[in-house]
């Protein structure tokens, strides 16, 4: 049976990915002639048409499009098998990638990493969880830390901390006056959010929903330091976890006497790569800072962030 060449492979998926055969055959280090002649092969020898051409653009054909699903995978196995051998030779040094939703969970998980593993660069980005997850399945990031648990059977998801979550007020609000609030004193109050889809926001929402609890959201912002800002000018309340709280002369926090009121931070990889050394290097540190404190709610019951005085 006659079969396409890895080659003839190779130049159709990069072909497909840079949507151009110049920059297809730069990425993989072909001349451009070389490449044009192995996807032109693939077509007259299976009687198949693989792309529209458009000028210099190139646009798959459907069934492009089924074979390019197959190549991908194809290539992303090859990848993983190079990142494995790479892995097992560099323990100890190297590049991990990582994305996390803020600095506040995963910088003390990179200070422990760095104490034990000072020769690995660490490469870390922010996005929201939805893109989080996205990164570390198409293996632009090699982990992420993100604010609740991962439910596929691709990833590999650890339990982080828990952390409470506190009211954030304004200092010359009456509400600052107080160490605690029940969330019934809450109702009919303005509030500062965060965007749809926020973790912090679900939780505080589905505790309001469950004591029967409205509250008015004045402001939607598409960050905690937005958030932060926006009540600090007086627009509204709002809720942040104890332990991403930045002191601010302006701003004081009070407990809220709630049960679950709390979000959970996880470390999620690929299932696949969760015992490649550098990325179960990582993780064991997860697993450490855990053991040694990890509730924070045990951490900071009771605890008042900042001086009412």
């Amino acid at each position: 049976m006659d079969r396409p060449t890895m080659a003839e492979l190779k130049a159709f998926d990069a072909s497909a990915r840079a949507g151009g055969m110049s920059a297809a055959a730069r990425a993989i280090g072909l001349t451009q002639p070389t490449l044009s002649a192995h996807v032109l092969a693939l077509e007259r020898r299976f009687g198949v048409e693989l792309f529209v051409r458009r000028g210099r653009m190139l646009e798959l054909t459907e069934f492009g499009r089924l074979l390019q699903e197959i190549t991908h995978r194809i290539w992303r196995a090859e990848e993983a098998a190079a990142e494995l051998l790479f892995d097992a030779r560099s323990q100890f040094q190297g590049r991990l990638s990582i994305v996390a939703v803020g600095p506040y969970n995963v910088t003390p998980m990179l200070v422990r990493f760095r104490a034990r593993w000072p020769n690995v660069r660490l490469a870390v980005g922010v996005g929201d969880s939805r893109e989080i997850v996205e990164h570390v399945l198409d293996r632009r990031g090699d982990l992420g830390v993100l604010v609740h648990s991962v439910r596929d059977p691709r990833i590999h998801c650890v339990p982080y901390r828990r952390q409470r979550l506190v009211l954030l007020v304004p200092r010359a609000h009456p509400l600052a006056r107080r160490r605690a609030v029940r969330l019934a004193d809450l109702q009919g109050l303005e509030f500062v959010m965060r965007e749809e889809g926020s973790t912090t926001r679900s939780v505080f929402e589905r505790a309001l929903q469950a004591a029967g609890v409205r509250v008015r959201v004045a402001v939607e912002m598409g960050s905690r330091e937005a958030v932060r800002e926006a009540v600090a000018q007086g627009l509204g309340l709002g809720i942040v976890a104890r332990t991403a709280h930045v002191p601010d002369p302006r701003l004081l926090t009070v407990s809220l006497e709630a049960p679950a009121l709390y979000t959970h931070p996880h470390v999620i990889c690929l299932e696949e790569r969760r015992r490649a050394p550098l990325i179960a290097n990582f993780l064991a540190v997860v697993e450490s800072l855990r053991e040694a404190g990890s509730d924070a709610d045990e951490a900071t019951a009771g605890a008042p962030a900042e001086s009412r005085a």
